[in-house]
């Protein structure tokens, strides 16, 4: 089983938008698709296609929305998790907004593009 030892797999489809909670060690393995995966307070965009692995390295929230249709192996201990379905363009700005809305200015480094 390409999933054997992990604690979960996840089977995601096209723009489905995860939000994990103090995920700090857990271990993200794509086997099929692409995500992408933005975290808290870290000015990088995360690219993972099939075959490609990930430790998330921090503590707060961390975003993940699959790029198309996409299977993913979890490794965590425990971790919040809360899955959002798909969501078309003009639903997506809205969660954004309220994503931006949920951190102050420094926790964006002083940049949000809704102020």
């Amino acid at each position: 089983m390409l999933c054997a030892g992990y604690t979960k797999v996840w089977d995601l489809s096209s723009g489905e938008l995860v939000r994990l909670d103090g995920a700090r060690g857990t271990t993200l393995r794509v086997t099929r698709g692409t995500l992408w995966i933005t975290l808290e307070s870290d000015t990088r965009d995360i690219v993972l296609t099939a075959g490609e692995s990930y430790t998330i390295d921090r503590g707060g929230l961390t975003l993940i929305e699959a790029q198309g249709p996409a299977a993913v192996c979890v490794m965590a201990h425990y971790v919040d998790e809360v899955h959002h379905p798909a969501v078309d363009a003009p639903r997506r700005r809205g969660l954004v907004r309220w994503l931006a809305s949920v951190f102050a200015p420094d926790d964006l480094g002083g940049y949000s593009p809704y102020y």
